[in-house]
């Protein structure tokens, strides 16, 4: 049976199919909804059920009034209407699956790996700065990762891949590839991106290799010559969790617009820098925060305390934008949706 959807406080509605998620529905009718992990995980998807019954996978039925709701893993069993945080109106998305071969692979950090892959000869993939991809693994399964190579760069793609111990892709599998492996991809996924109409001052806040959508992001305003100012909250527990902090460095001496501020969490004696929570350095260096947007990408515990903190400092809740990495199954970590 084909449902009705409606969102409560608009004109907007959509038909959802008998085994189509709500999120999925509403993107092939064109409307975009905020969402993260895809796998119920990261909650950046949930809404209020105002209307209706739903079905939500690993809960059973929902009925109206509820909070919370995941769209992607809800299925409408009657009409429904529904209380996102955000819609907007936009081009159905246009994805890809690919066959993207290993040209290289890098070690900035013991606990972290740069893949760079290549698309087939003249094949090219487009996508926004800070959107993510799917790596599908030998059984079907899929791990995410954030794009770190900026939407100009589209031949391929660079991913930033924290090991974690048991973990099916970071450890089992990225520690196997060689040169001329294949894995296989699906993109573009996530909403984690910035509006080139905007002007407003951009404040990027991450945590380990939540940098890698930061990196998408600096480097295609930098293609785009876009100039308006943007400060990079690079949090990490010691020096060596930047694994490439000296590249934003670099941006920073080269470019007025850019600013650069890294902090530890257990430093050593010899760091001279900012220490504590990272999003506290944002507070403290911008008591007045209603005239920017916030990205945040990193451990949920960073994007909560960050989130509930700007918030009360005065940041507007629509300009907060969350991308947090949350555990995947078997060790393993959902990217973006959980560095450390």
């Amino acid at each position: 049976m084909t449902a009705s959807v409606r969102v409560a406080g608009t004109d907007i509605a959509f038909d959802c199919g008998p085994d189509e998620t709500v999120l999925d529905a509403a993107e092939r009718a064109g409307y975009l909804l905020p969402y993260s992990c895809r796998k119920g995980v990261c909650t950046t998807c949930a809404a209020g059920l105002v209307d209706g019954t739903a079905r939500q996978s690993g809960r059973g039925l929902v009925e109206a009034p509820s909070e919370d709701l995941l769209l992607c893993r809800a299925t409408a069993c009657s009409s429904l209407e529904i209380a996102p945080a955000s819609v907007t109106r936009g081009e159905p998305p246009s994805r890809r699956t690919m066959t993207a071969t290993v040209h290289k692979i890098t070690r900035p950090a013991p606990d972290v790996a740069v893949l760079v892959l290549r698309y087939p000869i003249g094949k090219r993939v487009r996508f926004r700065a800070g959107q993510y991809l799917t790596v599908r693994l030998p059984d079907g399964d899929t791990r995410n990762y954030s794009m770190a190579n900026p939407p100009h760069r589209n031949d391929g793609v660079l991913l930033h891949v924290r090991g974690v111990p048991g973990g099916r892709f970071s450890e089992q599998v990225v520690s196997g590839l060689r040169r001329g492996d294949e894995l296989t991809v699906e993109l573009p996924f996530g909403g984690f991106t910035v509006d080139a109409v905007s002007s407003r001052p951009i404040v990027l806040l991450v945590t380990g290799t939540g940098f890698a959508p930061a990196k998408s992001i600096i480097e295609d305003l930098i293609q785009r010559r876009d100039g308006r100012p943007v400060h990079l909250y690079w949090g990490a527990r010691t020096s060596s969790d930047l694994y490439l902090a000296d590249l934003p460095s670099r941006w920073a001496s080269r470019y007025p617009w850019f600013r650069f501020t890294p902090v530890l969490s257990e430093p050593d004696a010899r760091w001279s820098g900012r220490t504590g929570p990272v999003h506290r350095a944002v507070v403290d260096d911008h008591p007045e925060l209603s005239d920017r947007e916030v990205f945040a990408c990193g451990n949920p515990a960073m994007t909560d305390a960050a989130r509930s903190d700007l918030l009360a400092a005065g940041l507007p809740p629509e300009r907060f934008h969350c991308d947090a990495f949350v555990p995947s199954g078997l060790g393993d970590q959902l990217e973006p949706a959980a560095h450390q």
